[in-house]
């Protein structure tokens, strides 16, 4: 399972023999199984989380019990509430795996450090933060802007894969529409 960060790790940034090992020394596997969680609200969130393989989603639960799916992350992706890491808080989220998932764990101090000793790795570590930025104002802008049916075919685009591996129900959620809705716009753009 390491082997995956590895490579992913080797396609990012250039790292010397000894950086790498430094690295690894460092992660911890965790396995979850389908519907396990990663992280429960109320929890204080203590890791830099990537995914080897499976798909996790970040989401809420209201007073009512309807899920708010925030996100969906998958293999070659980091996860994990940036807010409850960096301020210390008790989490608002859940973060459960809607497939057999397989992540690289590690502790922020850990991260934090290796940050800080390899730059290369700092360096991507930021790159991937802007990154993350830049999606996330995407997402806030498309969710303000689009219609129903522009969203989901922003989503198709955008996330080709995910309607095969993830419920329509939690798609329809990280959309913002009811389940019928979407399958709605579903047979409609499916006849033309």
């Amino acid at each position: 399972m390491y082997e995956i960060f590895q490579k992913y790790l080797e396609e990012k940034t250039e790292l010397t023999q000894a950086e790498s090992e430094r690295i690894q020394s460092f992660a911890i596997i965790k396995k979850l199984r389908k519907k396990q969680y990663l992280l429960q609200e109320g929890d204080v969130w203590k890791y830099d989380a990537f995914i080897t393989k499976g798909c996790v989603r970040t989401y809420t639960v209201d007073e009512k019990g309807s899920e708010h799916v925030n996100n969906f992350s998958i293999e070659n992706w980091w996860t994990g509430d940036r807010e409850s890491l960096m301020m210390q808080q008790p989490s608002r989220f859940n973060i459960d795996a809607i497939e057999d998932t397989e992540l690289v764990l590690f502790t922020h101090e850990n991260f934090e450090l290796l940050c800080r000793e390899i730059p290369a790795f700092n360096n991507m570590v930021n790159a991937i933060l802007q990154r993350s930025f830049i999606a996330a104002q995407n997402r806030i802008q498309a969710s303000l802007t689009l219609t129903a049916e522009e969203k989901y075919l922003n989503f198709i685009s955008k996330y080709p894969g995910f309607a095969s591996r993830i419920p329509q129900t939690m798609i329809a959620s990280y959309l913002g529409m009811t389940p019928e809705t979407l399958s709605r716009i579903r047979k409609q753009t499916a006849k033309k």
